[in-house]
């Protein structure tokens, strides 16, 4: 019950209690007004939102961290007869949604538009809706909704830098071996002939040998690739709930206010988990970008379920691919990082650039590094110091152990620029001298 119908309600009642007692005329009159205009309000709110029809369209339905999301929203009155005020409130779960409007005086077939823009402050997947829209009588008596159900999802990709240099160590020949695998990609590796299948795309038709066999079989010949000798980049990204740490900072509604001119920079919120969305996100570009094939494994699944593993491949669409896996993802896995490096060294293929990024401090991370040199493989470690988000201090000793057993190592600060912090150079100078052997690596880590 709204406060205004309540004050009616008690003149109402008054003005009942005043006949009675005193059976005045002015009290009969007062008493035929306030019933008069409850009934003419509860009348005129029930047609209120007749025939008023609402959408939300959009340009696109991803965008990036950063961006400015701009959604139109149309009300068109399809009654005959005008109405005074609507009042539209978005509910959609989008961080710093703007939609909320009240329009007045739409009369009998008009059409209204107006766009709502935002500032995208958070990566996910957000329900564009509901939308309730809301009107009543004249004096908001009996104030009546209706809700619109969502239209749509929005998926917000994860922020991206740029890196200038990131180091890739060499494979174990320059260029690589031939992976003899297939690939549904054109490479420059032609391994053979097969017949068309539905589906194929034309580009990979072979017409010459097309036309040697139409007269006997009248089938159409696709050629078959196999991947360059290129070695892979895979992305191990810790979704591990256990290691990530994150401080307080203001919530996106409140951040959006504080950012909203295109000229100030939307910074990343002082957590692990987004820190280390966003190297993984801006290292599969920088290393797609240069015609690499990039595949993404996290264990962001409880132990139960196999981790999220993405194939490698190469271009933009699987750039999409990967950003469309990290725009949701949620650090609630119960795996370690070390664990997840072991359990996939022997299913990539020798030579591949292995990238851990990883707040993890368990020394258990230096062997799991070793392992992956020994079984041909050339990893990068890229810690993020969980002491400077207000985690534990033991950064720096893990990333000397990485070190010590020959192997790369990038170390990232809260509030670093992630440009500069992942463009440097890789010293393979002594990379295998300076190192420990595995005995003296565990009995140093013991010791510690």
């Amino acid at each position: 019950m709204t406060t205004s119908l309540r004050v009616v309600l008690i003149l109402l009642g008054l003005s009942l209690l005043g006949l009675v007692l005193t059976g005045m005329t002015v009290y009969a009159r007062l008493t035929y007004l306030w019933a008069f205009l409850l009934a003419v309000s509860w009348l005129w709110s029930r047609l209120s939102l007749r025939g008023i029809e609402l959408e939300r369209r959009t340009r696109t339905l991803r965008a990036h961290v950063g961006q400015i999301f701009e959604e139109r929203f149309l009300v068109e009155n399809q009654a005959r007869l005008p109405r005074l005020w609507l009042q539209i409130r978005d509910r959609a779960d989008l961080p710093g949604s703007r939609g909320s409007r009240v329009l007045t005086l739409i009369g009998a077939g008009e059409r209204r538009m107006y766009r709502a823009r935002s500032r995208l402050v958070q990566r996910g997947v957000f329900a564009l809706g509901p939308t309730e829209v809301v009107s009543g009588d004249l004096f908001g008596l009996f104030p009546v909704s209706r809700s619109v159900p969502s239209q749509g999802t929005l998926l917000v990709y994860p922020m991206m830098v740029d890196v200038r240099s990131f180091p890739s160590p060499p494979g174990l020949l320059p260029g690589g071996d031939a992976l003899r695998l297939r690939t549904h990609q054109v490479t420059p590796n032609a391994s053979g002939v097969r017949e068309y299948v539905p589906g194929d795309p034309l580009n990979r038709i072979h017409w010459l040998s097309s036309a040697r066999r139409a007269d006997r079989q009248n089938q159409l010949i696709v050629k078959e690739f196999e991947l360059d000798p290129m070695a892979e980049v895979w992305i191990l990204l810790d979704a591990d709930a256990r290691v990530q740490i994150a401080k307080p900072h203001a919530p996106p509604e409140q951040a959006v206010e504080t950012i909203w001119s295109r000229w100030t920079e939307v910074t990343l919120p002082p957590s692990t988990e987004e820190y280390a969305v966003t190297i993984a996100a801006s290292l599969a570009r920088h290393f797609l970008h240069r015609d690499r094939a990039v595949g993404l494994i996290s264990n962001n699944q409880p132990s139960q379920r196999a981790p999220d593993v993405l194939p490698p491949d190469r271009g933009g669409r699987q750039l999409g691919k990967i950003l469309e896996v990290l725009a949701p993802l949620q650090a609630e896995g119960d795996l370690s990082i070390s664990a997840l490096m072991a359990a996939h060294a022997q299913h990539m293929p020798r030579g591949s650039t292995v990238i851990v990024v990883t707040p993890s401090i368990d020394h258990e991370v230096a062997l799991a590094a070793d392992l992956l040199s020994q079984r041909g493989l050339r990893p990068v470690i890229v810690l993020i110091n969980a002491a400077s988000f207000g985690g534990a201090v033991g950064t720096d000793e893990l990333a000397d152990l990485v070190r010590a057993v020959g192997v790369p190592v990038c170390q990232v600060e809260n509030g670093d620029d992630l440009t500069t912090a992942l463009s440097f150079a890789l010293d393979l100078t002594g990379k295998r001298s300076a190192a420990l052997s595995r005995t003296q690596l565990a009995s140093r880590m013991v010791r510690s």
